[in-house]
């Protein structure tokens, strides 16, 4: 299994490279995902989610929108796989776990560090997260 610490990654990119390595059977577990970063201008990124999750359906059908950040990350990476309900791309979404913060079984061991210190327009997916509520 490999842990990637998700700290200033663009979610974009870290999602398309978990979604292609887990289709070719890796397994990965990322940590901080409330840390990862949405580049582009915070108020157009906070409309787009705004928006997203006013089109709610009724209280019993979808689509359900998710409000906290391992979740929005997650469902980042299952846009990028082929099917996520049948076939090979269940397979692959089956090996991907997200979490905020870093639990105590991956602590002690080596994680990929994915991102870099960003200048520029961009957003914390945790912000995202507080500031829709």
């Amino acid at each position: 299994m490999k842990i990637i610490d998700g700290k200033n990654a663009v979610m974009g990119r870290l999602a398309s490279y978990v979604a292609k390595q887990a289709l070719q059977g890796e397994e990965f577990a990322i940590v901080n995902c409330d840390k990862v970063i949405v580049t582009g201008s915070r108020k157009n990124i906070q409309e787009h989610y705004k928006l997203k999750r006013s089109k709610v359906g009724s209280g019993q059908k979808g689509p359900k929108i998710s409000r906290s950040s391992f979740e929005i990350v997650k469902r980042c990476i299952r846009g990028m796989l082929p099917d996520h309900r049948e076939g090979r791309g269940r397979v692959a979404w089956k090996r991907i776990k997200c979490y905020n913060g870093v639990p105590k079984e991956f602590e002690s061991k080596e994680k990929i560090s994915s991102g870099k210190e960003k200048t520029g327009k961009f957003i914390y997916v945790k912000e995202i997260y507080h500031e829709n509520n």
